[in-house]
C-alpha cells in the first residue's frame, strides 16, 4: 500500500511539472521564425508548438539548448525544452541556418 501512495504522489508532482510549462506558438514559412524572439520565464520547463507552414521539410536546431527536430513539410511538431536559466538561446533551421534564425529569451 505504501509502494501504491508513493506511486500516486510521483504521479501527481508529475501531472503538476508538465502543467507548469511555458507553451509558446511558432510558426515557419519561407525561411523565417515568426516570431523571430520567443521568451520564457527561467526555470520553466517549455513547450514549443512549431508549424512548418513550408512545404518540404525544416530542421530547428539549437546548440545550445542541445535540440535537433525535423518537421515535414505542411506538418506541426511539439518541441520540449527542459527549464533553463536566464539567457539568450538562438535556434536556427540547420537547412537554411544562413537566414532562418531565431532567438529563446528566457527571463
Amino acid at each position: 500500500m505504501l509502494a501504491a501512495v508513493a506511486l500516486v504522489s510521483v504521479t501527481a508532482i508529475g501531472a503538476a511539472k508538465a502543467q507548469s510549462a511555458t507553451e509558446i506558438q511558432l510558426s515557419y514559412k519561407d525561411k523565417k521564425f515568426t516570431p523571430a524572439e520567443i521568451s520564457a520565464p527561467a526555470n520553466t520547463p517549455i513547450v514549443i508548438k512549431l508549424k512548418n507552414l513550408n512545404s518540404k521539410a525544416m530542421e530547428f536546431e539549437s546548440k545550445a539548448l542541445k535540440i535537433e527536430k525535423v518537421v515535414v513539410g505542411s506538418s506541426h511538431a511539439t518541441i520540449n525544452v527542459r527549464a533553463q536559466k536566464p539567457g539568450r538561446y538562438e535556434f536556427v533551421d540547420e537547412y537554411n541556418e544562413d537566414v532562418a534564425r531565431g532567438v529563446l529569451v528566457v527571463r
